[in-house]
């Protein structure tokens, strides 16, 4: 049986260190979008804004040469919508970036590298 999926909260632009405060200083000062504060930093500097109903994320990454943007889905079954992922010739990537204990999810990636983090609804 195919799991549901939903678009989740969350859009990650994973930014290079060097360009880091210049894409917080466009998407505050210049498009003028309020910074949200969260409450687990995590293990590399970010940024949260107010972006519609979802939240936007900037990450600051050491080492990396370009933007990446990384988005959320949702599923009411994680491990069965990892199954059925792997199933069907997904790609699962946990080793791009440690989840926290607390959180039931995975990575997941494209066809076109647009890496995905499928959450619990």
């Amino acid at each position: 049986m195919k799991p549901e999926f939903s678009p989740g909260k969350n859009i990650a632009i994973k930014t290079p260190a060097h360009e880091y405060d210049s894409v917080v200083r466009f998407y505050s000062e210049v498009l003028g979008f309020k910074p949200l504060t969260h409450s687990d930093p995590g293990q590399f500097d970010s940024v949260c804004f107010a972006f519609g109903d979802k939240v936007l994320w900037v990450d600051r990454i050491e080492g990396l040469s370009q933007a990446e943007v990384w988005l959320e889905i949702t599923s009411s079954d994680v491990q069965a919508a990892q199954k059925y992922l792997e199933q069907t010739g997904c790609s699962i990537r946990n080793e791009i970036e440690q989840l926290p204990d607390s959180l039931d999810g995975f990575w997941l990636s494209s066809p076109s590298n647009i890496i995905h983090l499928v959450t619990e609804e």
